[in-house]
Formats: C-alpha cells, sequence, structure tokens
C-alpha cells in the first residue's frame, strides 16, 4: 500500500509520493510533472488531463474545476456522452480528476493507492470541504485527511529545517496561485509548526493577470483590425493562451510581442507590451497582494519587524513585480527555497506519511486553525434560540472539541450550524451549515432529561456532532464543567424548561485524535442534513456513474490497444510474407539464371 499526497490546483495537478525516505513527484502518462485540470467528452470517450486540454470538443470541456465546485456546487452541466445526455456536478467533475491522478498513481507505483492527503484552500467552506471527501468517496480513494496548501507548504519547508533550535521563528508564506491568493502567518520551532492565521483572495491569481492582458490586447486590436475578440469564444480562447504566453516571457524579459495566425474574419494580428505598462494595467491586482499580507499579520496579532523570511509560491509568484512590492512591504528580499508548483503535494506527502502507520516519521507537530467562525442555534418544541457566543470562533485550533450540555423534558430537538460572522463568512457561501437531529431523548415524567453534545472540529476542518448521549443521574451534578461560557434557561411550555450550557475552552487533540471521556452514557441517535450538499442516494448514484464511465474508459483503451497489437501483427506479417517471397523469387531467379548459362554452355562447341 503506497501514501501519496494530490494537489488539486485549478489549472493543474501535482501527485507526490513518499518512497525510499524521500518524496518523488510522480509523471503522467505524457511523463511530466504537472497535469492539466480540464476533463473533456467525446461522443464516446471521457477525456481526462493533458488529453482534454487540446480542446478539441470546446463545447463539452471543462476546466477551472476547483473554483467551479468552491463558488458553484451544485451547478448542473449536461454533456452528451454514448448517444445519451448526463448530468455532471463539480463534485462529479473533482472525482473524475481524482480517479485520473489515482490511475496515474497506481501506474507509477504498481500498487493500488487509496490512502491520500488531499490538499484545499484555506478559504474553503464547509460544504466545498464535504464536497472534496464526497468526491474522494466517488473516486475510491480515502483520504487521511484535508490539509490547507499553505500549511502543506510551511510542513515541507519546516520538516527539514535545522536551524529553529535557537527558538521560535515566524515565517510568512504567500502562494499567488491561478485563480486565488492565499497569504498565511507560522511559527516554527524544532518540534512543529503552529499556523497564526490564514487570509486570502478568492478572485486573485495568475488567471486576473491574464484577463488584464487579454482586455488589453483586444482593445488594441479592435482598434488596430476591428475586430471584437470578445465576440467570438473561439478566438477569445486563443487569445487567452496567447496572453498567458506574454505573462510568461515579461517575467524574464523587459518586453514580449505575440502574432496570431487568422484569429478572427481570416486577418492576421501582431501586439506588443512592454513590462512597464502590464505592471502599470496589474497596480490594482498587486496592492490586493499587501492587502492579503496585511489582513495576515493583522489576524496574527504580528509586525513586519517580527517576521524572520517570507516565502514566495504559486504558480502566478513568478510576476517580477510581486517579488519587488513584497520586498518592499516586508524590508526583506522574499525567499524561493521551495519548488513553486510542486511545494504543496510535496506537503501532501509527507501529511500523509505521517497519518498512515505504515512509515515512521518523524515527530513533528502541525498545529493548523480554521479561519472563519461557526455558531450553533437550538429548536426544541416552540423554542428557538441562537447561542450568545459562537461555539467554533475564528482561529479554533483543527482537531478540538467543544462539550454543550442541553437540559430538557422534550424527547427532541435540532441544532444547527451557521456561520457566525456575516462579513467573515466564505464567499459565495450559504449562511446555513448544517442541521443536526437529535432524539428520540427518552424522558421521565417531572425530570429533566441532561443531553451532552460533543461538537467536533475535525483533522480536515469539518465541524460536525461527535457525540450525543444521555448522561446518568450521577453525572448530571456536573454535566459539562465548572467553566461555562454561556448557561441560559428559556421556558419552552408551562413547567418545560430548557438549560444550555457550553464548556468555555475547546479541548484540543493530541496528533489529530480525539481521546474520548469515560462516562456512564445512553448515546442519543442523531441524523444529518448538508444544506447544499450530497444526499446518500445521489452519492451512490454517482458513484455507479463513475464506475459505468471508467468501464467505459477501459473498453476504449483496450480497443485501442487491440487494434495496435492487430497493426503491429498486420506489420509483422508482411515483413514475413515479403521476406519469403523475395526468397522464393529469387531462388527462382537463380534457377532460370542457372539453366539459362547452362544452355548456353550446352550450345557452344568445344574445340578440341
Amino acid at each position: 500500500m503506497s501514501v501519496v499526497g494530490f494537489d488539486v490546483g485549478n489549472d493543474t495537478c501535482v501527485i507526490a509520493t513518499v518512497r525510499h525516505g524521500t518524496i518523488d513527484v510522480l509523471l503522467n502518462d505524457e511523463s511530466k510533472r504537472e497535469t492539466p485540470s480540464c476533463i473533456s467528452f467525446s461522443d464516446k470517450q471521457r477525456l481526462i488531463g493533458s488529453s482534454a486540454s487540446s480542446l478539441l470538443y470546446p463545447s463539452s470541456t471543462f476546466s477551472d474545476i476547483k473554483d467551479l465546485l468552491l463558488s458553484q456546487p451544485r451547478s448542473q452541466h449536461r454533456v452528451s456522452f454514448l448517444n445519451r445526455e448526463i448530468t455532471l456536478t463539480p463534485v462529479h467533475l473533482l472525482a473524475m480528476l481524482l480517479s485520473h491522478l489515482k490511475l496515474i498513481s497506481e501506474r507509477s507505483l504498481g500498487t493500488p493507492v487509496s490512502d491520500c492527503v488531499i490538499s484545499v484552500p484555506s478559504f474553503t467552506d464547509q460544504l466545498g470541504r464535504r464536497a472534496y471527501l464526497h468526491a474522494a468517496q466517488i473516486a475510491g480513494l480515502k483520504p487521511l485527511r484535508l490539509i490547507h496548501d499553505t500549511t502543506a507548504t510551511a510542513l515541507g519547508y519546516g520538516i527539514y529545517k535545522t536551524d529553529f533550535s535557537d527558538g521560535e521563528i515566524r515565517v510568512v508564506f504567500v502562494d499567488v496561485g491561478h485563480c486565488d491568493t492565499q497569504v498565511s502567518v507560522v511559527v516554527f520551532d524544532s518540534g512543529g509548526l503552529r499556523v497564526l492565521s490564514h487570509a486570502s483572495d478568492r478572485r486573485l491569481g495568475g488567471r486576473g493577470f491574464d484577463e488584464i492582458l487579454f482586455k488589453h490586447f483586444s482593445k488594441q486590436f479592435e482598434d488596430e483590425y476591428k475586430i471584437d475578440v470578445s465576440s467570438n469564444a473561439k478566438a477569445s480562447i486563443r487569445l487567452k493562451a496567447e496572453c498567458e504566453k506574454v505573462k510568461k516571457v515579461l517575467s524574464a524579459n523587459a518586453e514580449a510581442s505575440m502574432s496570431i495566425e487568422c484569429l478572427m474574419d481570416d486577418k492576421d494580428v501582431k501586439g506588443f507590451i512592454k513590462r512597464e505598462e502590464f505592471e502599470r494595467l496589474a497596480s490594482g491586482l498587486l496592492e490586493k497582494v499587501l492587502f492579503q499580507c496585511r489582513n495576515a499579520l493583522s489576524d496574527a496579532g504580528v509586525v513586519v519587524d517580527e517576521v524572520q523570511s517570507v516565502e514566495l509560491v504559486g504558480s502566478a509568484s513568478r510576476i517580477p513585480a510581486i517579488t519587488r512590492i513584497l520586498s518592499s512591504f516586508f524590508g526583506k528580499e522574499p525567499s524561493r527555497t521551495l519548488n513553486a508548483s510542486e511545494c504543496v503535494a510535496r506537503g501532501c506527502a509527507l501529511q500523509c506519511a505521517k497519518l498512515t502507520p505504515l512509515f515512521k516519521s518523524k515527530n513533528y507537530k502541525v498545529c493548523d486553525l480554521l479561519p472563519y467562525s461557526v455558531g450553533f442555534g437550538l429548536e426544541a418544541g416552540h423554542v428557538s434560540m441562537i447561542f450568545d457566543k459562537a461555539l467554533v470562533s475564528k482561529g479554533e485550533p483543527l482537531a478540538s472539541i467543544r462539550d454543550l450540555s442541553v437540559s430538557l423534558r422534550r424527547g427532541e430537538f435540532n441544532l444547527h450550524a451557521f456561520y457566525a460572522d456575516k462579513n467573515g463568512q466564505p464567499l459565495d457561501a450559504s449562511q446555513k451549515i448544517t442541521s443536526f437531529f437529535v432524539g428520540p431523548v427518552p424522558t421521565s415524567d417531572g425530570k429533566d432529561s441532561v443531553v451532552t453534545v460533543r461538537i467536533l472540529l475535525d483533522i480536515s476542518g469539518i465541524v460536525t456532532l461527535d457525540s450525543t448521549a444521555l448522561l446518568n443521574e450521577d453525572d448530571t451534578k456536573d454535566p459539562v464543567s465548572s467553566d461555562t461560557s454561556c448557561s441560559n434557561s428559556y421556558n419552552a411550555e408551562p413547567g418545560h424548561v430548557i438549560e444550555i450550557r457550553t464548556s468555555d475552552k475547546s479541548e484540543p487533540a493530541v496528533d489529530g485524535q480525539i481521546k474520548g471521556r469515560p462516562s456512564r452514557r445512553l448515546d442519543i441517535p442523531v441524523s444529518m442534513t448538508l444544506y447544499g450538499g450530497m444526499t446518500p442516494a445521489e452519492l451512490s448514484e454517482a458513484q455507479l456513474l463513475e464506475m459505468n464511465l471508467a468501464h467505459q474508459d477501459k473498453l476504449v483503451e483496450q480497443t485501442k490497444e487491440r487494434k495496435n497489437e492487430l497493426e503491429a501483427y498486420v506489420y509483422e506479417v508482411r515483413n514475413k510474407k515479403e521476406k519469403e517471397f523475395l526468397r522464393a523469387s529469387n531462388k527462382q531467379k537463380n534457377g532460370s539464371m542457372m539453366k539459362g548459362v547452362m544452355k548456353q554452355k550446352m550450345s557452344t562447341p568445344v574445340n578440341c
């Protein structure tokens, strides 16, 4: 059994594994280290990765899957496949991509792959985190955890460092990716790392810089060649691809040019831009990068002078202007000690090796946090209430628990989770998260039933109910603890009182493991409703669809192999027959020549 880490990016994906004591990045079928995050459908075949990025079928090609999953998780997309129409959601698409990455891993390693760690952006909401887990389940994977991109980067950075013996150091990680920017402040010491803050902008990335170049050249071509590129989908795709190349050229050169044949209306176009002009056009985006750096430092309670190092990573981090503004802001040159495109996948592979018992790894603690608040409310009978304080506050350590005690005389109640801070909740996320129906609760006439609810913020950053139980009479004297942050009573009905008590402090786990408290308790059933999420029936249907599509992919590949084998056999037989024919022909030719010579000799008179 192997362990792998998947960095599922918006533009490309990277797979890393730990073997023979080192971290290796796996190559795909084209012997490349990065696999495009692209899926395409033809009439009879599903194409994923490099084969789909050629845009042979633009109307049924899906890219930017990560952004689609987090911004429109319930959107539906219809494609025609095998003479029937199928409906796909972003979770289906992510599952297909993960299934392809799993196949690449198994071909490269030669062993089955199930245990893995998958990277997610730090701003991923609760629905998005569960969507990642659902997609992995559809793909046949068993994620040991989800890990934030910058946390994985920090793990790969710190675990091999040996210069932390003098005490703690603070490092700022700036990850400018294809579609988003993430900034994290992390404290390192010889025993591990602790994340102090996460800040992010979902709309700020390399794609935004490409869009600036696209608008610039579109206007230039409209003025010079009288064509409106934005009105033509195919022309827009070609121009955006060229703009991405221009951006990369400007990273190493002071100017760049482009030339596209027959872009639109049979017109060949040429364009030119200098780096100074590009940076002037992108000044607004550059300022947004600094804005997120300020947010991260503010949330961490750290000033610029307390930062010992700045690490710059991400596919768009090679833009010189980003390095320059970070140098000016922090007063030091950003370091590039990590591979900008592979550091997240390497960190994921390291985390997977730490969590699996198959590997003996260094004792290195990773303490991450949740970058937004989650509150809870309760409904019982005719009473509906919101707790005064968010039970899971912003900056809460991952893999921690908080106990809630509910004293009531009714046999059931609902707990619902929501984002407590509307201004700080993830972008495009609905305020409602989940609803938990607890019951039936055994009740006694004239006596209150005390139910303890253990709320878990797990290692993947998902808030859920770990357990609900009815305490015995001996345990009801102090159902939560003497420290309470909220203790309220509500009159539900005449003679029926609901009392709420929550613990003042969260109880962190050790190495991501939650240790239960021994108690004489009666477990109570809980049913969960995830707002906007997949139901068990939908999940089963998606698994069946993926199995059928994978079977069809296998049939197509086997058909290609058989055709190649048949073609090779035809060439082999042809060559063999040609050789036999040539031998027979040569024998016949040689025999005719010998007969002619003998006949000539017989007809020649011999002089005695």
